[in-house]
């Protein structure tokens, strides 16, 4: 492949210096591959992924979007396949796979013969947790059951809130009682490892509001629990009307109250935080693919907006969906950027993410400057010393955000 080429809109692809992979880590990391559909049936007002109403997404010669798009991620799966071979990139059998959006849902009975051609470009290890987000009203008894013996075997649906109201300042369009069916669904079919999505820190949102809502989500017998605070991003629906006056500005003393309520009505019910904002019932409820992001591990990406990272090599996708199609039918791997993360790079990174999980990070990590910082925090209520690996409190979690960055931020 050229170091660029162009599309008929003249936006250069980059080379992605895949001869830059550190081997070894690639060789002895967990691999994961993660898949974005960049569609729903419409936008929620909070929402600044990487996503597109179904009606506005180019239907392609299929004549039929999703159709297109399945075809052009499986192109893009095997274009990506093909270009590690020829630079003798090997990586190991995926040991998760996750479909994420946007609405996988949406994919219906198209999503296993994306998997199928996951496992024969990539590879599936035995055994591999194989991950599905899905809204409950684009769900159904037969989805699932087609999921299953395609071989998903874990479900993460968006239930946000038990409450109307909350729903409809979110603009989530189900009603409140369509993901308990969803979850009683995917279980009847086989699904043990299932996850229900909060939102928490709505204006308007009342204490109770959030203790049904998390009572709900017990009720489910659910293994994960997914809980986040609600940002109101610029460029949103949301972010409009509380410019305008329309809404409440968020109130981040009440998400904390929200947060608290939320951690020990959770534990309470027998989940363990292993995650600032992820809960579980046991370790092997834990989510695989995401402890892979938060602890080092490597992961190729495919759909428009993904970004993958191998090895120390980063990388994102074309995020326009029709420049992301023109690109793939021109034979062209639709990287969008890249970067080669140098060794300090990689260790702030692992500060980042390592110190959110409930595992923590260890002494050595830091430099002597950042243990005095690790100690300031440690004295503050924020963290504690568990043997060699530093972990946040629950206040601290509440504020990691801030202890990372005076991590960072300290001079040697």
């Amino acid at each position: 492949m050229p170091s660029s080429a162009h599309t008929p809109t003249d936006a250069p692809t980059p080379q992605v210096p895949w001869e830059c992979v550190d081997r070894q880590a690639l060789a002895t990391r967990p691999f994961g591959i993660y898949l974005h559909v960049p569609f729903c049936t419409s936008r929620c007002g909070y929402c600044d992924f990487n996503t597109y109403a179904l009606h506005t997404f180019p239907a392609g010669p299929t004549g039929d979007p999703i159709t297109t798009w399945a075809d052009q991620l499986c192109h893009e799966i095997r274009l990506g396949a093909q270009l590690l071979a020829d630079r003798g990139v090997t990586p190991p059998p995926a040991s998760t796979v996750f479909f994420g959006g946007g609405t996988p849902s949406l994919l219906g009975d198209r999503l296993p013969a994306i998997l199928a051609v996951v496992r024969e470009c990539c590879g599936i290890a035995p055994g591999a947790e194989i991950t599905s987000e899905a809204n409950p009203e684009s769900t159904s008894p037969e989805l699932f059951e087609c999921w299953r013996k395609a071989g998903v075997n874990r479900l993460s649906l968006g239930m946000q809130s038990s409450s109307p109201q909350v729903l409809a300042l979110l603009d989530r369009n189900h009603d409140p009682t369509r993901a308990v069916s969803a979850i009683r669904e995917a279980q009847a079919v086989g699904f043990e490892h299932l996850n229900l999505d909060l939102i928490y820190g709505t204006p308007g949102e009342t204490a109770d509001d959030v203790t049904r809502s998390v009572e709900t989500v017990v009720e489910t017998g659910v293994d994960h629990v997914s809980a986040y605070a609600l940002t109101v991003e610029p460029g949103t629906a949301l972010f409009r009307k509380i410019v305008r006056g329309e809404i409440a500005p968020v109130d981040e003393d009440v998400q904390a109250d929200r947060y608290y309520q939320i951690d020990a009505a959770l534990q309470q019910a027998g989940f363990a935080w292993y995650e600032v904002s992820n809960w579980a019932r046991s370790h092997e409820a834990r989510c695989r693919h995401n402890l892979g992001y938060w602890e080092g591990g490597n992961w190729w990406a495919a759909g428009p907006g993904a970004h993958g990272y191998l090895g120390g090599v980063r990388w994102s996708i074309r995020k326009n969906p029709r420049s992301y199609g023109a690109l793939l039918a021109h034979g062209i791997y639709p990287a969008d950027w890249c970067e080669v993360l140098t060794a300090e790079e990689l260790r702030e990174e692992t500060i980042m993410l390592r110190l959110r999980v409930r595992d923590g990070l260890h002494r050595s990590v830091l430099t002597p400057a950042q243990a005095q910082v690790a100690a300031t925090a440690v004295g503050d209520g924020l963290a504690t010393w568990e043997g060699e690996y530093l972990v946040l409190t629950t206040r601290g979690r509440l504020l990691a955000d801030g202890v990372i960055g005076d991590l960072l931020l300290v001079d040697d």
